[in-house]
């Protein structure tokens, strides 16, 4: 174990960093497809500033994260400053950090939810290459005033199709935050997103 990883720095203040963060989260999560600064990078932390700081502000000792495949340091990293456990599979996740777009597990491998309780979802954390210039969508639903125009790029070309078997299985579904540096950006499960272009 690298203890200099796993003792990495959390917020250098920890009320007034985490209420920005989830200020900023849940802006972006009522206004989906606009982007959200979140913060900086932390000291230490090999994940980008948005992810990180999402991460501590999140998750505590009764939300399991499952891990894509990072760095075994940063599970620990995280357990030791919020205490979050390690979800051995997926669909025993509350929330999840992908950063490898080309192996990424398919979004119903996560868990959805009931009927009962929705809000037993996973949340998706995504990190991107960049929040705009990819393949052109139209989003539209709840906190959306017509239509927004988004672009992500890196995602598998199967994804869009998975989203809407997720959007179609309302209220259960998985929400998505995708993460590029500091910045983020929110896809509940409530919005319908349609690719433009023939693509």
């Amino acid at each position: 174990m690298s203890q200099t990883l796993t003792l990495a720095p959390g917020f250098s203040d920890s009320v007034h960093d985490s209420q920005q963060a989830f200020r900023a989260l849940i802006d972006a999560l009522a206004r989906p497809g606009q982007v959200r600064h979140i913060g900086p990078a932390l000291p230490g932390v090999a994940l980008g500033g948005a992810l990180a700081r999402l991460l501590l502000t999140l998750s505590d000792d009764e939300t399991p994260v499952w891990w894509q495949g990072l760095d075994a340091d940063l599970p620990q990293w995280l357990r030791f400053h919020t205490g979050a456990p390690e979800a051995p599979s997926p669909d025993t996740a509350s929330f999840a950090v992908l950063t490898d777009l080309a192996q990424l597990p398919t979004l119903a491998d996560f868990a959805p939810g009931s009927a009962a309780a929705p809000e037993l979802s996973c949340t998706l954390l995504i990190e991107l290459p960049a929040l705009t210039g990819g393949p052109s969508l139209e989003w539209r639903g709840p906190g959306i005033a017509d239509v927004q125009r988004v672009g992500l790029p890196g995602l598998p070309d199967d994804f869009w199709a998975q989203w809407q078997a997720n959007h179609a299985a309302f209220p259960q579904g998985v929400d998505l935050v995708f993460t590029c540096g500091d910045a983020a950006l929110g896809l509940p499960r409530t919005t319908r997103v349609r690719r433009l272009e023939g693509v």
